[in-house]
């Protein structure tokens, strides 16, 4: 299902809903095997669509037309934070669990017809594009949503207390903009989705990413088994890696959100160690996956307005991302949620807004996962 699909509402909960309303922490079991979170792709997809830039006859016009593109200013109007013009970028980087196409093969269940944003990171790029900070939002936040229209023109009704990721399913991309404004009171500049299919594909023709886990990872339904130790992880272990959430930690989504700020850290340090400039067939490779891999939002929909994206953030170093999740605590009407704790959040917000660095007190004392430095940058 592309970014344009916009299914029926499905809001879990207590809403007049009849749907299960699943743990956010301790979780025994999932709905069914997902590959989620694999949003990472989209760093990929800004470091090695560069290629485009040279313009050149075919290569441009196949990579071109690759791209997929939502106009997500249409839909959402002029209602909408205002931009800061401080030099600054927000940009808002999704990965859906879709069923259809390939994608049913990698992540299992049935093909239905609808999709949830089980990962979302909203990426700030500070003035002169050297750092970024990434804030995660965690999927079964309690949110309300508000009335949003999608890229089909139709008009969705605000909701209370319902899921972030609930969004997604409801109105696409334009509704999940739409909520992670609202929550954010920030504007976002660009939308990224990463379609996972093309992932494991990716990991492979880069080579693998090298990860060092303090810890054995072993989860069944992740297909993933790992040893404490340095592995090269190919493709399919990338996968399993980023979507467990049983295999090592408290079995929450909030450390599977640890696991997977982690692995960004590591696919950005392989990306600029392989120095893909340096063999244009590789390149060629990387930049006709990466491109078929993502969803953009219209002013990122061709390959010259994506070539100055990534030329922007091909700058900024492991090093220089500070990834948090959004501050939340469990909620005391259901542990198996949990909802923004706004104080905190606000700092964090407050920060971007003005363009800096997110202060340590925003995170300090919130609710997390236990996976911390299970898994770092070989």
């Amino acid at each position: 299902m592309s970014a344009e699909s916009t299914p029926e509402p499905a809001i879990p909960g207590k809403d007049g809903t009849n749907g299960p309303r699943h743990r956010a922490g301790r979780r025994k079991k999932d709905r069914s095997p997902r590959h989620k979170a694999l949003l990472i792709t989209a760093w990929v997809a800004a470091g090695v669509v560069v290629l485009g830039g040279t313009g050149a006859g075919y290569v441009y016009f196949k990579l071109n037309g690759n791209i997929k593109s939502v106009d997500i200013n249409q839909a959402l109007g002029t209602d909408r934070p205002v931009r800061v013009d401080n030099g600054s970028e927000n940009i808002l980087v999704l990965g859906s669990d879709s069923r259809s196409g390939t994608n049913k093969k990698l992540g299992g269940g049935t093909d239905d017809g609808s999709a949830r944003s089980d990962t979302a990171m909203i990426v700030h790029v500070y003035k002169g594009h050297k750092k970024a900070s990434v804030v995660s939002i965690p999927r079964d936040t309690l949110v309300d949503r508000p009335e949003c229209t999608d890229t089909k023109g139709v008009t969705h009704d605000a909701a209370s207390g319902v899921m972030f990721n609930e969004a997604y399913s409801t109105g696409g991309a334009a509704c999940t903009v739409k909520t992670v404004e609202s929550i954010s009171g920030l504007r976002m500049d660009h939308y990224l989705e990463v379609d996972f299919a093309g992932f494991e594909k990716l990991i492979d023709e880069l080579g693998g990413v090298p990860v060092t886990t303090t810890k054995a990872i072993k989860d069944p339904q992740s297909h993933l088994d790992l040893k404490a130790g340095t592995h090269t992880l190919n493709g399919q272990q990338a996968l399993g890696l980023v979507r467990t959430r049983h295999g090592v930690g408290d079995g929450s989504d909030l450390g599977r959100i640890q696991l997977q700020q982690a692995f960004i850290k590591a696919l950005v340090n392989q990306v600029k160690h392989i120095g893909v400039l340096t063999s244009p067939t590789k390149l060629y490779d990387l930049a006709n996956t990466a491109t078929k891999a993502v969803t953009t939002d219209s002013d990122l929909g061709s390959v010259n307005s994506l070539t100055s994206f990534a030329n922007g953030l091909k700058t900024i170093s492991s090093k220089n991302m500070n990834m948090v999740t959004m501050p939340v605590e469990y909620d005391p009407a259901n542990p198996n949620r949990v909802i923004v704790e706004k104080s905190k959040a606000q700092m964090v917000w407050t920060a971007l807004k003005n363009d800096q660095p997110i202060p340590a007190a925003a995170t300090k004392g919130t609710a997390t996962g236990e996976a911390k430095g299970v898994v770092t940058s070989s």
